[in-house]
C-alpha cells in the first residue's frame, strides 16, 4: 500500500511540475500577472507534494534505540506543515481578492484561459489519483493544495467567461474568496486532526466508550482501567490498558489477551496493543495521569518480613 502511495505521489509531483512550466511559459508569453501569480501557487503545490513524498519515504524507516516506533509520524508532521502553509496562502488570496474588489482587473486573453484549462485537466487527474488514498492525513493535506490550484484555475476560466459575456469584473475576486473559504475550512480541519494525533489524543474514528464496552463484554474480564488509545500515524492505531480478570490459569489469561487483540483489531482497526492482566492485586485505585508513576514505591506494603541476616561468624547472638 505504501509503495502504491509513493508511486502515485511521484506521478502527481511530475504532473504538477509540468503545470508549473506551462503556466510560467504562458504567463511570460501573454505577459499575464494573473497566470504568473497562479504559477506561484502551483510552486507551493510542488513543495507540498515533495514534502508529502519525503514524509512517506521517511515513514518506511525502521525504528532505532531513540525512536522505537520508527518514523511513522513523519506523515502527520508533513500534514501539519502543509496545512499551515495552505492557511497562509489562503490569507494571501483573501487579501488579494479584497484588493481586487476595490480595483477590479479584467482577465487577459485566450492564452490565459487556455493555460488555465490545461492546468485544470492535469490537476483533476492528479486529484483522482490522490483521492484513492484519502484516509492518509499526509496525502489529504497534499490533496487540499492541488484542490486549491484547481479552484484557482476554474475561477480564472469562469471569471473570464462571465467578464466576456457581461463585463462584470467583480466575479474573479468573489470566486477567489469563496474558494479560499472552502480550502481554509479543510486546512483548519487537518491542522486540528494533526495536532490531536501529535498530542496523543484519541483518533477521530475511535469511540472510547465503545472500546471499553467491547472489552468488558469479554468473558472473564471484570474491569478495565488505564486505557489509552492513540495513533502512531494516521493509519496505525495503538492501545494500552490494564484488564482485571477472574482468577484463571496463566494459559487461559494468555488466550484471553489474544482474543481481545483480535476483537479490537477487527472492530476498531487497532493493530498495536499492550495489555497488562491483573487478577489478585488490581491497581485500579492508582491514578495514572500525566507525570504520575504507575506504582509509587514510597507506599509499598510488605505482606511478609524480609529474611533475617544470619549471625556473623563467631558471634554468640542466639538465632531469632
Amino acid at each position: 500500500m505504501i509503495r502504491g502511495r509513493g508511486a502515485t505521489l511521484k506521478v502527481a509531483l511530475a504532473l504538477t511540475v509540468l503545470v508549473l512550466l506551462v503556466e510560467v511559459t504562458s504567463g511570460l508569453a501573454a505577459r499575464s500577472l494573473a497566470l504568473l501569480s497562479d504559477a506561484g501557487h502551483v510552486l507551493t503545490d510542488v513543495f507540498a507534494l515533495g514534502l508529502a513524498l519525503f514524509a512517506l519515504e521517511q515513514s518506511k524507516r525502521q525504528g532505532d534505540p531513540r525512536r522505537t516506533y520508527g518514523f511513522q509520524r513523519a506523515g502527520i508532521l508533513a500534514a501539519l506543515v502543509n496545512s499551515a502553509v495552505l492557511i497562509v496562502i489562503v490569507l494571501g488570496i483573501a487579501i488579494e481578492a479584497v484588493r481586487r474588489l476595490a480595483a477590479p482587473q479584467a482577465v487577459q486573453g485566450g492564452i490565459v484561459v487556455a493555460a488555465a484549462l490545461a492546468g485544470i485537466a492535469i490537476n483533476v487527474f492528479v486529484l483522482v489519483m490522490l483521492r484513492r488514498h484519502a484516509t492518509n492525513l499526509n496525502l489529504r493535506a497534499a490533496v487540499l493544495h492541488v484542490t486549491g490550484d484547481v479552484g484557482a484555475s476554474v475561477g480564472v476560466v469562469v471569471a473570464g467567461v462571465v467578464i466576456l459575456l457581461t463585463g462584470w469584473t467583480y466575479i474573479a475576486a468573489l470566486l477567489s474568496l469563496a474558494i479560499a473559504c472552502l480550502i481554509a475550512y479543510g486546512a483548519v480541519s487537518i491542522v486540528r486532526e494533526a495536532v490531536n494525533l501529535l498530542m496523543e489524543g484519541t483518533p477521530a474514528g475511535i469511540d472510547l466508550g465503545a472500546v471499553t464496552a467491547e472489552i468488558n463484554r469479554t468473558q472473564h474480564v471484570t474491569g478495565v482501567h488505564d486505557l489509552h488509545v492513540w495513533a502512531l500515524s494516521s493509519e496505525t492505531t495503538a492501545l494500552s490498558m490494564h484488564v482485571v480478570v477472574d482468577d484463571i490459569p496463566l494459559g487461559d489469561a494468555e488466550h484471553l489477551v489474544r482474543n481481545l487483540e483480535h476483537k479490537l483489531c477487527d472492530r476498531f482497526g487497532i493493530g498495536h496493543t499492550t495489555i497488562q492482566v491483573e487478577s489478585c492485586h488490581p491497581c485500579g485505585d492508582i491514578f495514572h495521569g500525566a507525570g504520575e508513576h504507575n506504582h509509587p514505591h514510597e507506599h509499598q506494603v510488605f505482606t511478609s518480613a524480609p529474611p533475617a541476616r544470619p549471625p556473623a561468624s563467631g558471634s554468640s547472638a542466639p538465632p531469632r
